[in-house]
């Protein structure tokens, strides 16, 4: 892809690779390039930096900031951090709600997220991303919220719920906190973003979790070995891979969807000396005399932080190498982690140079979107083959015990209602000739007396959750269980309206299946239709699976890509 002239998006812009890629992309000359960070001070001083560095750049670089996985109202308070979300309780339910709750057009606007993609933003103008390149790491960002900490907690203080403590604060955070429905929220959210955007190009800049090192992994933060944290970081990582790897499969989302994934330390941003800090903070200097020396046998000395020892003045000073989302390490733990055997190194340079060649059209061999693609089966001759034997011996059964149509086993129960109402139009009216020639109230009447006349379709239905709406769109044939509450969902509806909608398909499928059957001999059909593969479609008749495929593949956009 020809990155000039477009505007591309760069969340995680500010990092360590962030800013590596925003290197390469001035020198491809993009028309703006957006500087994405969580925090505001970092959005700007890394726009300002790129601006000292190419201070005759034609591009138009614009900082953004906030946190990609809260709301936009809540960007320009005081304080917007996740932690102050989650100390008021009406954000804090809010954003439970806005995890946990179906994706809806509410929590879809109000992203941070959604609204960088598209551009809604201050400071964006409307201007859609046409290139996203993504180098949050997501799974740090979902799995250090410590989902452990927080169940322990909760353990600890439901101890003590008979002394009247409230345990909703904590049970809302541990909500808040769960570690799938946020990736899946989150995915749910970049792709609707991006497909109305109309985002051409997404990569992502992903991580193993570990360093590219296996379960015996020797650093943790203190954690048992393998750290519980470490494996949920890596779990998660792999999760959005794969949920990457379906985006890939989407036929509306972008057209290129890639993920680079650096196995190894990223390093290094700058080596220095001066103060030392840790989890944003100045580490303070303490000291402890033989006179503050406490014992070992009793367990409140052991606690992981108190009132212990004594401030010795100042901070922390030190010779550094700055790692970026790593932190500082000091020359022994830069040495150790990048020996031979060990994480070894790999540097932001390196992979944004793979970044560009992939978003280009290169192949370096590094996508691993593209490399899933190439390991997983796709579907093969033989299945296809003995599919249609194994088709032919359900048809067999079907023709001596009858038609079983759905047993909502599969699911949605949508799937379920559509086949009962093409096996209800297909047994009452036999062909499409003769549903298209009646008018939708007509025909309404006509099937609800056929249900009405054969108790053994109407068993069917109502036995599996599956309720029948009558045509006067009021009455309603159901048992002691209904898979949804409603009729577009998981209905047999017998409604002239759901009638005329049934007749505009069964047309359409008519006239392809003619298309296929007659006008066109070639290879170019997939020839769906079993009319269409036997060359006529002169009896009318047609196959409910058949159909109702069609209505995925093509009202609902439900066809694979791939």
């Amino acid at each position: 892809m020809d990155v000039s002239g477009k505007t591309v998006l760069v969340l995680g812009g500010a990092g360590l690779v962030g800013m590596a890629i925003c290197r390469q992309l001035l020198v491809a000359e993009p028309s703006r390039l957006v500087v994405a960070a969580r925090r505001r001070n970092r959005a700007e001083r890394a726009a300002a930096q790129l601006h000292e560095e190419f201070p005759g750049t034609p591009v138009q670089i614009v900082p953004t900031w906030g946190d990609v996985f809260l709301r936009a109202e809540w960007r320009g308070k005081a304080s917007n951090s996740r932690a102050a979300v989650l100390a008021d309780y009406r954000r804090r339910r809010r954003l439970v709600a806005d995890i946990l709750d179906p994706l809806d057009q509410g929590i879809l606007t109000s992203s941070v997220l959604v609204q960088m993609i598209e551009g809604k933003l201050p400071g964006l103008d409307d201007e859609p991303a046409q290139i996203v390149i993504d180098c949050m790491n997501t799974a740090t960002a979902v799995s250090y919220q410590n989902i452990y900490t927080l169940a322990r907690d909760l353990a600890e203080r439901s101890k003590k719920e008979a002394e009247g403590n409230s345990l909703s604060e904590d049970m809302e955070a541990l909500l808040a906190s769960l570690y799938v429905p946020q990736l899946v929220r989150h995915i749910q959210l970049l792709y609707e973003a991006m497909r109305r955007a109309g985002t051409r190009a997404y990569i992502k800049v992903g991580t193993t979790g570990t360093g590219g090192m296996g379960l015996n992994i020797p650093y943790t933060h203190g954690e048992e070995k393998p750290s519980r944290l470490l494996l949920s970081k890596s779990a998660i990582a792999g999760a959005q891979s794969q949920l990457l790897f379906l985006m890939a499969r989407t036929p509306d989302a972008p057209q290129i969807v890639k993920e680079v994934k650096p196995a190894a330390v990223i390093g290094w941003r700058e080596i220095a000396y001066g103060p030392i800090r840790a989890s944003g903070q100045d580490i303070v200097r303490y000291d402890c005399s033989l006179d503050g020396a406490v014992t070992t046998n009793d367990e409140a000395n052991l606690v992981a932080a108190g009132d212990f020892g004594a401030p010795a003045g100042g901070t922390l000073n030190g010779v550094y190498i700055d790692t970026g989302e790593n932190g500082l390490f000091s020359r022994g733990e830069f040495a150790a982690i990048t020996a031979l055997g060990q994480m070894q190194l790999v540097t932001p340079e390196d992979i944004a140079r793979a970044v560009l060649q992939e978003l280009k059209g290169g192949n370096t061999g590094k996508d691993i979107v593209a490399a899933m693609d190439g390991a997983v089966f796709d579907p093969s001759y033989r299945g296809g083959v003995l599919r249609q034997a194994a088709i032919n011996r359900l048809d067999q059964l079907e023709s001596e015990h009858g038609e079983a149509v759905a047993f909502e086993v599969l699911g949605p129960p949508r799937l379920s209602k559509l086949l009962f109402e093409a096996s209800l139009l297909k047994h009452g009216c036999k062909t499409i000739a003769e549903i298209l020639a009646q008018k939708p109230d007509v025909l309404a009447r006509h099937l609800e007396q056929f249900i009405l006349d054969h108790q053994a379709m109407r068993i069917r239905m109502i036995s599996v959750g599956i309720p029948i709406l009558l045509a006067d769109g009021v009455s309603l044939l159901r048992g002691p269980q209904i898979k949804s509450q409603i009729a577009h969902h998981g209905w047999v509806d017998l409604t002239p309206a759901n009638c005329a909608v049934w007749q505009s398909r069964l047309k359409a499928v008519w006239q392809l299946m003619e298309r296929e059957a007659q006008a066109d001999t070639s290879s170019l059909h997939d020839r769906n239709f079993a009319i269409s593969r036997r060359w006529h479609t002169r009896d009318g008749s047609f196959d409910a699976g058949e159909v109702v495929a069609w209505i995925f593949n093509t009202e609902e956009a439900g066809a694979r890509g791939k």
